[in-house]
């Protein structure tokens, strides 16, 4: 290992895997206020347009589990800028772009960025004095929620202002900054997991996922009952069963089974898919309802940009929780944060459903909402990584992430089906869909704090475990 007088301050890190984390993050809800325009401009479907939000999610999702399995093998750091690099490179592609086709490709490689989560994790892990590790946990995690509450109203904002594409060229200089950081500043994990890449494993992981995500994402437009949406659906579970039992019998896995079958980390992963599940729709449902006409009685008649804005309150509540999180963290562990927080954000969203006669209203909810968001998400990875051993925290995090973005896809697509289910005879939504709607996030994030009770009392951290030099692996 590097001498530790020579290493970088773990703060200078922090900043630097933050700003991969963030860059990721804004990309995931910044380009929703901009697919109308970009609809119009590609020429595009309203069904076609969706592919560049669906191929974002699904390459992540495919991606990230493996570039965290990659790091803890051949060095996290390494496959940390490789995935930014590609992150850059495909919002490169998207800024320049002129077709349907070029602009999914891109946002496919912007995909690949999802690797951030998992090896910046591990490597703040390897790095961090072992009683900061909670702290440094618990911001990256919110990154992620504060990343889509802050990413409506800046995709709104630059698309009426200066076009969709600048959108991309923003994701650019993010992305590209944080890749030259990481290789000129980030110091190299002595740590390494010696074993081979389970390419196999890889490929069923991926025809699993795509199945199953495909047909959450187009559920709306194909229909949830429809043969079609199901038929993908199931084949997609049982790949994703096969997989598991590929991966048990398997002497080098891309998962280790054994490892997501531990209590703490099974009841984590159960409880990060309901967080996602009732949380992630809200930031689509706020702006709608804030840009319906006043005439209709509940809406405020607001532009996209503005509407967006009500959101961006609620991302500087997670902020200000992620801290105080991780510092309960390092004392009393995360599984009371993460309580706590859900049963905040549900009363959120009962207020939200409840009371959303005004701007003020609607504004003051998010933020509770949020500051129970920004709790959860900062104490979900730090679960994991108190439940698995260092060499493991690629790939647990990696699935924990997965597990997120599933739950965030039904939940976005389950609320937007409610509001579709409930409209006026001019065609605009009416209230009681956004009621319903709000209430069921509520449940979500309600069953997601149950489902945290079942988390075993504070694990105590496993050591770090010196591995192989980098040439051995």
């Amino acid at each position: 290992m590097t001498d530790s007088s020579h290493r970088q301050h773990h703060q200078a890190t922090l900043a630097i895997l933050a700003i991969g984390a963030l860059a990721f993050s804004l990309a995931q809800t910044t380009v929703i206020p901009a697919l109308g325009e970009m609809q119009h401009e590609l020429g595009a479907s309203s069904s076609d347009i969706a592919w560049l939000v669906t191929a974002y999610f699904l390459v992540a999702s495919i991606a990230t589990p493996i570039l965290g399995r990659l790091g803890d093998m051949f060095g996290k750091e390494r496959y940390l800028a490789v995935s930014m690099g590609l992150f850059a490179l495909g919002s490169a592609v998207c800024a320049v772009g002129d077709s349907l086709v070029l602009m999914i490709v891109g946002r496919g490689l912007q995909g690949l960025g999802g690797g951030v989560f998992p090896l910046s994790f591990g490597i703040v892990r390897d790095e961090f004095p072992r009683e900061k590790i909670p702290s440094g946990i618990a911001l990256l995690g919110a990154v992620a929620g504060i990343g889509g509450a802050i990413g409506l109203p800046l995709g709104g904002l630059l698309a009426d202002q200066v076009g969709f594409h600048w959108i991309f060229w923003l994701s650019v200089v993010m992305g590209a900054g944080a890749t030259v950081a990481v290789v000129t500043s980030v110091p190299e994990s002595p740590i390494r997991t010696p074993g081979k890449l389970d390419l196999v494993g890889a490929g069923i992981l991926a025809v699993g996922l795509s199945g199953v995500l495909i047909a959450i994402s187009r559920g709306n437009d194909w229909g949830w009952t429809s043969s079609k949406t199901l038929g993908l659906a199931a084949a997609g579970l049982v790949v994703l069963v096969l997989f598991v039992l590929f991966e048990r019998r398997h002497p080098a896995p891309l998962i280790n089974m054994t490892t997501l079958s531990r209590r703490p980390v099974l009841t984590t992963n159960l409880a990060t898919l309901l967080v996602g599940f009732g949380l992630f729709g809200t930031f689509v449902l706020v702006p709608q309802l804030a840009e319906l006409p006043e005439s209709t009685g509940y809406g405020f008649g607001l532009n996209a940009t503005v509407a967006g804005l009500l959101m961006a309150p609620g991302g500087l509540m997670m902020l200000l929780v992620a801290p105080i999180v991780g510092r309960v963290g390092e004392r009393r562990g995360s599984k009371l944060p993460l309580v706590v927080g859900c049963l905040v954000a549900a009363g959120g969203l009962v207020g939200l459903a409840l009371a959303h006669g005004s701007e003020l209203l609607v504004v003051v909810w998010i933020c509770v909402m949020n500051a129970g968001v920004g709790a959860a998400f900062a104490a979900l990875p730090n679960l994991i990584v108190q439940a698995v051993d260092s060499h493991e925290t690629g790939e647990a995090t990696g699935v924990n992430t997965i597990m997120r973005n599933i739950g965030a896809s039904i939940g976005s697509q389950v609320a937007a089906s409610i509001v579709a289910g409930h409209v006026l005879a001019s065609g605009l939504p009416e209230d009681q869909g956004f009621k319903l709607a709000f209430l069921m996030g509520a449940a979500g994030g309600l069953a997601a704090g149950l489902a945290a009770l079942a988390i075993p009392g504070r694990v105590r951290p496993r050591p770090a475990q010196q591995q192989l030099a980098p040439d051995a692996a």
